[in-house]
């Protein structure tokens, strides 16, 4: 039987690009190598190109989606898309594949358009019964004074990009003359910026993934950030305890993974995502995010909790990508 050809897809253009090449690394070592050939593909703005396994680089003809090594034109048959940021997780790419007629890991243009944005994807849940935070959006060349942000959002509060992830450009604010730095610093990132109420209590996260014949909703993670909140550092230097299963009660978890499974059929989602959480008071679940392309570094989240499931993540893997193959176009 012939291999299929998988374009692990990587890179992007956000500060998360370093990040991502981690993610591809750990979805080569998940994928089944017996029954797949597998290349990273890595993406930075126009430059398209392949990593060989020898060192070298090959470009990526972006009119059929091939490359061309020794005279030898190779054409994928599927895309693991792995880019945290644009264009990986705000549908480009989703399109870009679309049009190509190839079938990839992720949710759709849309869902992974609405996701990317946090403020409008919030607000979306929120119209089917989704409990979620007090917020403000900023466009570029809006303000807001820190009276409106005090009256309306009260302190402490969260300032982050409306768009990205890995906290970048996230601050807390916990006094009046913090907030105008913050958003200069959010503007930074993206042209759009989210001013937040803050929550308090327990962070938990929780993934989820559905074929045509199963859905596998996998067991609840606890985040215990060693900073004030779960900053760059406490996602990827080890300043956080991530404890899975979560220590919530039988039906708390059970609420939350019935949620998360709702939440990716609101969506209409597809491949893997991760839903992250806070639980207030008297066991209220609030939405804080949807994570379309959830990193996949070998201590990330989704690899923890499908151990955690006693899953294999090669069959994840595979389950995934055959679901595709199998029901795209």
């Amino acid at each position: 039987m012939m291999k299929r050809i998988i374009a692990i897809v990587a890179g992007g253009d956000t500060s998360e690009y370093e990040v991502s090449l981690r993610s591809a690394q750990g979805i080569y070592s998940f994928i089944d190598k017996e029954r797949y050939e597998l290349y990273i593909v890595v993406m930075h703005g126009t430059d398209w190109h392949v990593r060989l396994s020898d060192g070298q680089t090959e470009p990526v003809d972006r009119n059929d989606f091939s490359f061309t090594h020794d005279g030898n034109k190779v054409k994928f048959d599927f895309a693991y898309i792995t880019i945290h940021g644009t264009p990986g997780e705000d549908g480009r790419l989703q399109g870009y594949f679309d049009m190509m007629r190839i079938p990839y890991s992720t949710c759709g243009v849309m869902a992974s358009s609405l996701t990317y944005d946090k403020f409008a994807c919030s607000q979306y849940l929120h119209a089917f019964g989704v409990r979620i935070a007090e917020s403000l959006l900023l466009k570029t060349g809006q303000s807001v004074t820190d009276d409106d942000v005090v009256n309306k959002i009260g302190l402490p509060c969260f300032v982050k990009p409306n768009l990205g992830g890995s906290s970048f450009g996230v601050s807390k604010v916990t006094a009046r003359e913090q907030i105008q730095p913050a958003i200069a610093k959010a503007f930074g990132e993206a042209k759009e910026v989210v001013i937040e109420a803050f929550l308090d209590g327990t962070e938990v996260t929780c993934g989820c993934y559905k074929t045509r014949n199963k859905t596998v909703v996998l067991p609840v993670t606890e985040v215990v950030s060693h900073h004030e909140y779960f900053d760059y550092a406490a996602k990827y230097c080890g300043d956080s305890d991530e404890i899975t299963p979560a220590r919530l009660s039988d039906n708390l978890t059970q609420r939350i993974r019935q949620l998360t499974s709702v939440i990716y059929d609101i969506l209409g989602a597809a491949g893997i995502i991760r839903v992250d959480y806070i639980i207030t008071e008297s066991e209220k679940i609030n939405l804080l995010e949807v994570n379309t392309t959830p990193g996949m570094t070998a201590t990330s989240f989704i690899p923890q909790q499908v151990k955690a499931a006693g899953i294999d993540m090669k069959d994840v893997m595979t389950d995934i990508i055959e679901d595709r193959l199998e029901n795209s176009f």
